[in-house]
């Protein structure tokens, strides 16, 4: 199983705003790809003292269908959500690996 991470911090006064985007238009865009299986939501509670921030989790079968989703829609996608959010967050993104 492959996770693609996304840790988004954003702007504490848009905070519902993103959160009602993310969960009502930009995840399901991303899921109506068919390259992941699933998707978790998270709120990160370590680091609330410098604002908020979300831990996003996409679960794909393999690495193939994660490279076919970044060389495919994921460009257009990230491209809305920094349209829609411009100045107002941070994200990073990574690829973990289930083990055991």
């Amino acid at each position: 199983m492959i996770i693609y991470n996304v840790t988004v911090g954003i702007d504490t006064d848009i905070e519902s705003d993103w959160l009602n985007w993310m969960v009502d238009i930009h995840i399901p865009k991303v899921m109506e790809t068919g390259f992941f299986l699933s998707f978790e939501i998270y709120k990160v509670l370590s680091h609330e003292d410098e604002g908020c921030s979300y831990s996003v989790q996409y679960r794909a079968e393999s690495m193939d269908k994660l490279d076919a989703y970044l060389n495919g829609p994921a460009p257009s996608l990230i491209k809305e959500h920094l349209d829609q959010f411009r100045d107002r967050h941070v994200a990073f993104r990574s690829v973990l690996e289930k083990v055991g």
